[in-house]
């Protein structure tokens, strides 16, 4: 049996629409199953850069599917104080916290996985491009983990420092000191 074809009326908007997805998040709360995979569809890659970038290795897709999970049987108590992106992300950051301290409790350590390689014109061009991507990524893998999570969801993400600060709970201010830190040791790492 073929799964029948998304409506011609769902769109998928741009990832920044709040509008949007709290319309979707009514939709879903109405009983439109459609608008549930929009949602999926909209913040899944998000989600997964984000959690590869604080740690997660072989089980990405997993972590994804389990803040799903968590979103949407309590999308009822979503008060729509900060985008849904960022209350995904909060919710996708206790999850990768609890592995953390799981796997701590295993001895079991993960460590960010290797970025793609990056698409090259020449082949001097992809040796460049490699080298600058695993110094940047071990600069960036040597970062405190607050520091590692400040640095992705701004440079990754766009996200601002207020929907940092909600979803590193921190402030404000404690992200632009945190970012602001990051850069700077990426920078001297890079210059060593």
């Amino acid at each position: 049996m073929t799964e029948p074809a998304r409506p011609p009326s769902e769109p998928v908007a741009a990832a920044g629409d709040d509008a949007v997805d709290r319309a979707l998040v009514a939709r879903w709360l109405a009983g439109d199953e459609w608008a549930a995979a929009a949602l999926v569809e909209r913040h899944a890659q998000a989600l997964a850069r984000f959690a590869a970038s604080v740690g997660v290795r072989d089980d990405v897709d997993e972590v994804v599917q389990d803040t799903f999970v968590r979103a949407f049987r309590s999308l009822e108590s979503f008060r729509g104080d900060s985008s849904l992106r960022t209350w995904l992300f909060t919710i996708e950051r206790r999850l990768v916290v609890d592995r953390h301290r799981s796997a701590r409790r295993r001895r079991d350590q993960a460590d960010v996985p290797d970025a793609d390689a990056a698409t090259t014109a020449t082949a001097l061009d992809g040796m460049v491009a490699e080298e600058t991507e695993r110094r940047v990524h071990q600069a960036v893998t040597e970062l405190s983990p607050m520091q590692r999570q400040v640095f992705t969801l701004r440079v990754t993400e766009g996200l601002s420092y207020k929907e940092i600060a909600v979803i590193a709970g921190t402030t404000e201010g404690a992200a632009r000191v945190h970012y602001f830190n990051a850069v700077r040791a990426i920078k001297e790492r890079l210059d060593a």
